[in-house]
């Protein structure tokens, strides 16, 4: 017997047919895995929606916290990044520490050879991203942004500050637009956040620095609804923010 197809099921085959033949895709979040120098990079993409690979978008690297593992990177994903990436046409990249390493304790090894594989599977606008991470990501993200200055537009941390943060390495974010955000009740990071704040702008470099009103460590300000601040803080970054 022949099997029956009903006409919402040919126009599904149709319709999927025509994207692909488009060259467009509808947004996704891709599981993947890259090897670099023989460390193998477990990471997550989201992708905008009416995704179309010939097309440039803005993009943004993102770190999660905690042990950084995958568990992590989900949280972050959906928590933080995933809605507005999609809504607004961002490409957002989300690895996972790699054999277990924070990304400041040896995981950044993988920089920035990383950075330049993901450059060549997806067209991300002027080849720079913006930063940004969560507790541990967030200290990941201005490490890796001041190793690599010339990859980025803005770097954020939500809470996050530059760890070994030398004269010169303050100096390498120069150019970018900095966010700096830490909980009012967040006692363990909140005074260290402020003094970084105080190192940026004695270096005149320009910085947003915000105390989160009855927030701890986990800025539940950032997430689900609250996220479309970290993007209008990106978009901010694109017109100029920190030059």
């Amino acid at each position: 017997m022949k099997p029956h197809f009903r006409a919402t099921t040919k126009l599904l085959v149709a319709t999927g047919l025509l994207l692909l033949v488009s060259g467009r895709v509808v947004a996704d979040v891709l599981d993947q895995t890259k090897n670099v120098g023989g460390t193998t990079v477990h990471y997550k993409v989201v992708l905008p929606n009416g995704f179309d690979p010939g097309k440039a978008y803005p993009g943004v690297l993102a770190f999660p916290g905690g042990a950084q593992d995958m568990d992590t990177v989900d949280r972050t994903l959906e928590r933080n990044w995933r809605a507005e990436a999609e809504r607004r046409g961002y490409i957002v990249v989300i690895p996972a520490a790699p054999d277990g390493v924070l990304f400041f304790e040896g995981g950044e090894k993988i920089f920035p050879e990383f950075i330049t594989q993901i450059l060549a599977t997806y067209k991300i606008q002027d080849n720079k991203f913006h930063i940004a991470g969560v507790s541990n990501g967030g200290i990941s993200a201005f490490h890796i942004a001041a190793s690599y200055p010339q990859y980025f537009l803005s770097v954020t941390g939500f809470p996050g500050y530059l760890p070994g943060a030398t004269p010169a390495r303050v100096r390498s974010l120069a150019k970018m637009c900095i966010n700096l955000h830490v909980g009012e009740l967040d006692m363990d990071w909140l005074q260290g956040v402020y003094l970084m704040s105080v190192q940026f702008r004695d270096q005149a470099i320009r910085v947003r620095f915000t105390v989160e009103k009855g927030q701890h460590h986990r800025l539940e300000t950032f997430e689900n609804e609250g996220a479309a601040r970290l993007f209008n803080q990106f978009e901010e970054a694109r017109h100029g923010c920190g030059k």
